[in-house]
This record gives structure tokens, sequence and C-alpha cells, in this order.
């Protein structure tokens, strides 16, 4: 009896249940930001989800293997970034209901585009939602990558058949429900993921390092985290953790809440919620290189371990809560990308911006052509630390302007210089990424985050004071 299929087949139809439910073809309030009357439980489970789903598990898991705990402090950093989001997120909540804005690129359109003239705003615009656009490509491309590891050896099937099915399963709901049904079905997906984690992980862990007792054989810069270097755990603390106040799916959540007292509770119980997660993934990857090889495929070690403990109904259980864990993450971050993409630039070449209905039928659209993208960055970079740790780390760029758009008076006088800072921002992460690609022994490709956080915050506070000086 094949459980893995029977568990999958569980699954998908509790999600097509949830996502027929809720789907409202003439409402783009509860489609875009579910009515913005989310409670605390699930904003707190679909922020989760997210947080924790495949592509960032299977990826940690992968880096806990490769790199041992330099991996968790990327969970120490986005617990420190929750606790700043507290600070602002009640405001994010509120400033979104009294404007009716959607997205994260919209904030920041608003905010610094209010006076500027149209042809300024069109390349502000199409900068922000670019880089964004261009960020979420990479993240949705993992949680692909991380699918198809598993379905390829749960069915004994190739990646490229296994990918297209993850992805098109993905697309499918994605499109028809919206955020609202994303969020509900995200709460299903964090029910598998934590059956999986009390079930199958910590147990094989505790088993396969001997109580932890093992891990003193891993080597010394695996259990320090010193494995990519100094600079890159410093950086995650440092200019990593304030990437979770200008994350768009993180945005997308705040500003579904039912008050600003929502937002901020499920900013501290989210915080607080996914460090035990981002502990225990990595330590599946250091189980198994010590358990079996420091030889095998990062993509697979998660199976690899599921396949090494319980029984087939177990073990089917497992993959089908990390292959849940992989869809709440897709489904948001492709919901997001298709939201900003079709809110932000629709009505350029109309007279008239679109309805709401022809903007809820562009959104569907944008997600079947986005999520295709996707897909075909998965089949061409199957590397999901890679994918996972450009995605995470350009984020970084947008901190320097939110945190001036949301603590200054009158933004928009700084519109260029938040310009220049996210585009020089940009174009530093991937020149350094790429030549880190190239030249591993001269640079780590995954701290690229690091120059590109210090010049665009250089830049902005150059050409700000600059504008200063023009003004006085």
């Amino acid at each position: 009896m094949n459980w893995l299929l029977i568990w999958i087949i569980v699954y998908l139809l509790l999600v097509i249940y949830f996502t027929l439910r809720h789907i409202r073809h003439n409402d783009p309030e509860h489609y875009l930001v579910n009515n913005r009357d989310t409670p605390t439980v699930p904003l707190v489970f679909t922020t989760l989800a997210t947080f924790v789903g495949g592509g960032t598990s299977i990826g940690l898991i992968a880096m806990g293997y490769e790199s041992g705990f330099a991996a968790v402090g990327i969970g120490i950093a986005y617990v420190l970034g929750f606790m700043i989001l507290v600070r602002y997120a009640g405001q994010i909540r509120e400033f979104g209901f009294v404007h009716r804005i959607y997205t994260f690129p919209q904030y920041l359109l608003l905010r610094f585009g209010s006076r500027q003239p149209k042809g300024f705003v069109r390349v502000f615009s199409t900068t922000v939602n670019g880089v964004n656009i261009f960020i979420f490509f990479f993240l949705l491309a993992a949680q692909f990558v991380g699918m198809a590891s598993l379905l390829k050896h749960g069915f004994s099937i190739g990646y490229q058949p296994a990918a297209i099915i993850s992805a098109l399963i993905v697309i499918l709901y994605t499109a028809l429900a919206g955020l609202t049904g994303v969020i509900y079905t995200d709460m299903i997906q964090f029910v598998f993921i934590v059956l999986m984690i009390v079930v199958v992980f910590i147990p094989g862990i505790w088993a396969d390092t001997g109580h932890l007792q093992r891990l003193g054989e891993l080597p010394e810069e695996m259990l320090n985290g010193t494995f990519y270097g100094f600079p890159f755990l410093i950086g995650l603390l440092v200019f990593l953790s304030p990437s979770v106040l200008v994350r768009m799916d993180i945005w997308q959540r705040m500003l579904a809440a039912r008050d600003a007292r929502t937002a901020r509770r499920a900013s501290i119980w989210s915080g607080l919620g996914m460090l035990p997660f981002y502990i225990v993934f990595p330590l599946v990857g250091m189980a198994v290189r010590i358990r079996m090889s420091p030889e095998l495929n990062p993509n697979d070690i998660a199976y690899y371990f599921i396949d090494a403990h319980g029984g087939s109904i177990i073990s089917a259980l497992a993959i089908t809560g990390l292959l849940a864990a992989l869809m709440s993450s897709g489904d948001s971050f492709l919901n997001i990308i298709a939201i900003s993409a079709v809110r932000d630039f629709s009505g350029w070449r109309q007279q008239a911006p679109p309805s709401q209905q022809q903007s809820q039928r562009m959104i569907r659209r944008a997600t079947m052509l986005f999520g295709i993208v996707a897909l075909f960055i998965a089949l061409a970079f199957p590397d999901i630390v890679d994918l996972m740790v450009v995605g995470i780390g350009t984020i970084v760029i947008f901190v320097p302007v939110t945190l001036l758009a949301l603590g200054g008076k009158d933004p928009s006088r700084y519109a260029k210089p938040a310009l220049y800072s996210i585009l020089s921002g940009f174009v530093v992460n991937t020149a350094f990424f790429v030549y880190g690609l190239i030249s591993p022994q001269a640079f780590e490709a995954k701290s690229s985050f690091i120059p590109a956080f210090i010049v665009s915050s250089l830049v902005l506070l150059v050409f700000v004071q600059t504008e200063k000086r023009k003004t006085n």
C-alpha cells in the first residue's frame, strides 16, 4: 500500500475544500487581504507556516548538513527581526486600512511618490516592484526544488516531472483562492509541519546524535557557527534581522490583521514560535552528516533522514508534512508577487485604472505566469540553499528606505535618494553574489547581503544630506 499517495490525497482534499470555500470572484478585499479582519491565531499560523515552510525547512536542513550551527543564526536573526516588527506592526496595519493599500511596494510608492512627477513615480514603482519580484522568484523556485526532491524519491520519478507537478499544484490553488484561501490552508499545513517535527524529526535527531552527544564529532567550524566565516555570522544578526520589516509576505499579513493590536500580538508570537523550528531543521542536517556521509547531495538530506526513521506510514506522513510546508510558502510567495505586479503596474497604458473585477482576473493570470517562470528557474538552478540565500539576502537592501518611510514626517522629499539606495544595493548584492560563485575562495557568496546593506545605507545617507543642504 502506497501510504505516501494516501496521505497526499487526504491532504489535497482538505486543501481543495478550503480553496473552493474561499473563492469569491467579486470581492477583492476578501481575495487580497482577507477583508482586513484576520484574528491573531490564523495570522500567527499563516506567518509561521510561511517562515518555516518547505523551502526554509529543506533549505535549513541542507544548510545544517553543509555548515552546522551557522544555519541556526538565520533563526536567531529572524526572531530579533520580529521584535523590531512589533514596533511598527500596528502602524503598518492602520496605514494600510486608511489608505487601502495591499502590498509593501504600494506603501513605499505612496510615501515617496506622493509629490513626484508621473515619470519618476513609474521609474520608482518599476524599481521597487522589479526587485521584489526578483527576490520572490528565487524564494518560490526554492519551494519547487524542495517539493521536487521529495516527490522524485517518494514516487521514483525524475526531477523535471516532479518539479512540474509541484508547480502546477501550487499555481492552481493559489490562483483560485487568493490570500484568504492561503491563510486557511496554511493552518492545515502548519498542523502537518508540527506533526512531522514531533513524530519524526525530534526522535530521529535524538537517536542519531546519541542524545546530542555525538554533535562533538562535527568539525569545529560547524559547531561554532563560523563555517561561512565570521562576517556571515555577524551579518545575519546585524543586517538580516531588520529584513523582517521589509518582507512582502509579512506586510501582506499585517495588512490583513483585524486591528493594530492583533498585528502586534501576531508579530510577537510569530517571532517566538519560529525559533524552535529554526533549531530543529539544522539539527536534522547535522544528524545525517554524523550518521551517514559528508558527501551527499544537500537537496536530498531531508528525504534520507525521513526514510531512515519510522515505518512506511510514519515516513509518508513526514514527507507529506514537508510537502505541506513547501506549499504553504510557495502559495504565499506566488500570491505576493502576482498581487504586487498587478496592483502597482496595471493601468499604465489605460486612461483609467482597471476595475476591481478586472484586477482580480489579472492577478490570477499573473499567478499562473509567474508560477511558470519560477518553475523554469527551479529547473535551471536546482540548488535550494543558493536559491534561498539569494532571496532572503537581497531583501535587506529595502531596510534603510523603509525605516525612513516609517519614521519620516515627509519622506517624499527624499524620493530620489530612496531610488538610488535601492538600485545601488541591488547592483552590489548581485555583483558580490556572482563574484562569490565564480571565486568562492576570494569571497563567500552567501555574504553578499552585507556589502549590499552597507552601500544602500551609505547612499541613502549621503543623498539625504545633500537634499537637506539644497533645501536649506
